[in-house]
């Protein structure tokens, strides 16, 4: 999802695009996609007006903001299959650097992934496979794109845009509450932003202001992460001590974070290795 090809991201586009963040229904839309990009973009607008967000985040958030045709062409190409076995994709990301810094990280933060563990029922070996492959700990590739223009630019084409006229209402949305800063609002190819990559509706569904000061930033505060990522997974019906492995109801909950099973499995395996 991000400018490296769609291959070596950690989860495929479409999957991120189909309920994987937890994409939720959300009000209807009604702006005319197509045309004339302003007229979209006015539009779009008052749409979001309609639903809260002040004129004053509005006009900040769409100024000067024109469709990037790299994204149109990026969206084009996915696919939303693996072209690896589990086996091969899982040797390129369950690999010893990747385990060891987790590893040094479950320690660093014990009491934060215990607390987090105990409220929401989620195993703190799973939310530390998650962070490490989305974005290696907020230490790798979380997305260098505008997420305004980037969802503006989806939501303008025809194909899904009730989808993405959504996700840009979310992302405005964030910006409303002072979550994140406009500046702050970058992500990847489809809009996902932050240290486990939400997209804005999940980010407005699901995050929790776990460091109490007041804003919900899963860009920078590693206890908003970890407990909107426990969150997620817990709203969508995980069971707290159950295993998760494939054939599982918790590998089944694990689909609102990615639809591949690869992936799952991926996610799953790497939790394991970290209790070994």
């Amino acid at each position: 999802m991000m400018i490296r090809a769609a291959a070596a991201r950690l989860r495929p586009l479409a999957a991120a695009l189909a309920v994987s963040v937890g994409i939720g229904a959300g009000p209807a839309v009604a702006a005319q996609c197509g045309g004339d990009f302003g007229t979209f973009l006015a539009a779009m607008g008052r749409e979001a007006q309609a639903q809260g967000v002040s004129r004053a985040v509005i006009d900040q958030a769409f100024a000067g903001v024109t469709a990037d045709p790299a994204v149109l062409a990026f969206d084009r190409r996915q696919r939303g299959t693996f072209r690896k076995t589990f086996e091969e994709y899982a040797a390129t990301r369950v690999v010893p650097a990747r385990i060891k810094r987790a590893r040094t990280l479950m320690q660093k933060h014990a009491a934060l992934l215990g607390r987090v563990e105990r409220q929401f029922g989620v195993s703190k070996e799973l939310l530390m496979a998650i962070w490490t492959l989305e974005s290696d700990n907020g230490t790798g590739d979380m997305g260098k794109l505008p997420v305004v223009r980037t969802i503006a630019t989806l939501a303008h084409d025809c194909r899904r845009t009730e989808l993405f006229q959504r996700e840009l209402i979310a992302a405005l949305q964030i910006v409303q509450r002072g979550d994140l800063p406009l500046r702050d609002l970058i992500g990847a190819y489809a809009g996902e932003l932050g240290q486990t990559q939400f997209l804005p509706s999940s980010y407005i569904k699901y995050g929790v202001d776990y460091d109490g000061n007041g804003h919900v930033d899963l860009r920078h505060s590693i206890p908003d992460v970890l407990a909107s990522t426990a969150n997620l997974l817990k709203v969508n019906g995980w069971q707290p001590g159950a295993p998760f492995g494939e054939g599982t109801p918790n590998f089944e909950v694990m689909r609102e974070w990615n639809r591949s099973v690869i992936y799952r499995k991926t996610m799953a395996l790497f939790a394991e290795r970290l209790t070994e």
